[in-house]
């Protein structure tokens, strides 16, 4: 197994970690659903924890690795939204639970960063 074959196994366990906490451990996403959004923060929060599910799926096998990593860097993209409401939410709470929810915005880019390069990995070289 290469390296970049761990590397997207591991992307694939992180979506599907938390995935699975959407469904186990809903209600703190549902704090993070923009108000904004149509429908109840349940329907969301569970929502994208099918997306992160089915992405993860995507990701962990090699014939749709690509198209899963690409998903993954959109979805990564697409929750961010919901991050700038956590950290809108908690900057008046103590100062390590402040730090934690500003910490998680710029938190994303490695993340897409990840995806992207796991996408670009899983494309044959005859393919580029």
């Amino acid at each position: 197994m290469t390296a970049d074959d761990r590397s997207a196994r591991a992307l694939a366990r992180l979506l599907a970690g938390v995935g699975t906490l959407h469904f186990l451990a809903p209600k703190p996403f549902d704090a993070l659903v923009p108000r904004r959004l149509p429908g109840t923060p349940r329907a969301w929060t569970y929502a994208s924890g099918a997306a992160e599910l089915a992405v993860a799926a995507a990701v962990a096998l090699p014939r749709t690795r690509r198209a899963g990593a690409l998903a993954a860097a959109g979805l990564f993209a697409a929750v961010f939204p919901a991050n700038v409401k956590m950290a809108r939410d908690w900057r008046h709470r103590p100062a390590p639970l402040k730090a934690l929810a500003y910490g998680r915005l710029p938190a994303q880019l490695p993340l897409i960063g990840w995806a992207l390069h796991t996408a670009r990995a899983a494309t044959p070289p005859s393919a580029e």
